[in-house]
């Protein structure tokens, strides 16, 4: 039982001069690098492709994310990305 588990329905995001966005109903940064980052949100996976990213701020009791550098692009995934981490297990079992 997880009572300290905030439960998210809603997501917003705000993007600021294609340098800065905040995202809410995170619950879970996946994977991230310099050109990609890869989030589990309330609406499904979340795919943040751009140059130069920085999660500068992340609280996933509250569920916020902010992230800067240049954002080339947004993408939902409704697929559940933990299913590559199972192709990886089995493809080295």
């Amino acid at each position: 039982m997880s009572e300290n588990r905030i439960s998210f329905k809603n997501q917003n995001i705000l993007i600021e001069d294609r340098n800065r966005v905040n995202i809410t109903g995170v619950e879970q940064v996946e994977s991230f690098n310099d050109n990609t980052i890869v989030l589990k949100t309330v609406k499904g996976g979340m795919v943040i492709k751009g140059e130069g990213l920085n999660i500068g701020k992340l609280n996933l009791d509250d569920g916020n994310v902010k992230i800067d550098g240049i954002i080339n692009g947004i993408l939902y995934n409704d697929k559940d990305s933990s299913q590559k981490g199972n192709i990886i297990g089995k493809i080295f079992k």
